[in-house]
């Protein structure tokens, strides 16, 4: 293993984070911080609480795995997709690293970036609401995880995409909806039966519901069936992007 490459790729992209603070990691608090005033102060003084939890406190993991899942696949597409863009991309591929090398690279900066998101957000609620993390191994799991799996998965959008809006695609019209479907702002089990079960069906329900249990012991799923559908999920993604460079697909400029 080549780790001085991995940490060449890993230390250009977090440089690059340092280089745009302000789009990077100023920007994403702001706006999770405002979701959590506006739906706090909006559903919060007509829903006091909910499986004992206040709705304010209640809403903070959710909002949390929100932006984790936003910004891990931004990060990890465009770390990606700018290389391919500009040409550079043939200096990588052709370099003394191996694939697995370049993977931990790009992908290891992506996530780092998402965990260190989500803890700042993290401590800003704790200035909103009062916080409790009844599990914080399991907290930290769930954060890794998914920081990790959708990084991966925003790693195989920028080899697919061939333009700027397809980068945007995926996470607009399928990772946003998803997520703001998938029980970030309330409980699934509020829901009629019929869109209970429906709900089910989509994997960020597994995610949010692991994570919330990490805070407070409530979930909509049970915690060992979120953490396999996660395990999964970056099992798949793992597997996906290793038949990326098997074949060499849309690895070129």
């Amino acid at each position: 293993m080549n780790w001085r490459a991995v940490w060449a790729i890993y230390a250009f992209e977090m440089a690059r984070t340092g280089r745009t603070l302000l789009q990077s990691i100023v920007s994403p608090v702001i706006s999770t911080s405002l979701y959590f005033v506006v739906f706090g102060a909006a559903i919060g003084s007509r829903i006091s609480e909910i499986k004992g939890v206040s709705y304010g406190a209640f809403i903070v993991p959710g909002l949390i795995m929100m932006m984790l899942l936003t910004q891990s696949t931004a990060n990890a597409s465009f770390g990606i997709y700018f290389p391919k863009f500009v040409g550079t991309i043939y200096e990588l591929l052709s370099a003394p690293i191996s694939y697995l090398e370049i993977v931990l690279g790009y992908v290891g900066a992506a996530a780092t970036k998402s965990i260190i998101l989500g803890l700042i957000i993290l401590l800003t609620a704790g200035f909103f609401v009062p916080l409790r993390i009844d599990h914080p191994l399991t907290m930290i799991a769930f954060l890794v995880l998914t920081a990790v799996s959708f990084s991966l998965f925003g790693f195989i959008i920028g080899i697919w995409a061939d333009g700027f809006e397809k980068l945007q695609v995926i996470p607009l019209l399928v990772i946003t909806p998803l997520t703001f479907l998938g029980g970030s702002f309330y409980s699934i089990q509020v829901l009629p039966p019929p869109w209970q079960t429906l709900s089910l069906f989509n994997p960020i329900v597994y995610l949010i519901s692991g994570f919330r249990w990490s805070f407070y012991s409530i979930a909509d799923v049970d915690v060992g069936v979120s953490l396999a559908v996660a395990m999964l999920f970056a099992s798949l993604c793992l597997g996906l992007v290793g038949w990326i460079f098997r074949t060499g697909y849309r690895l070129k400029a």
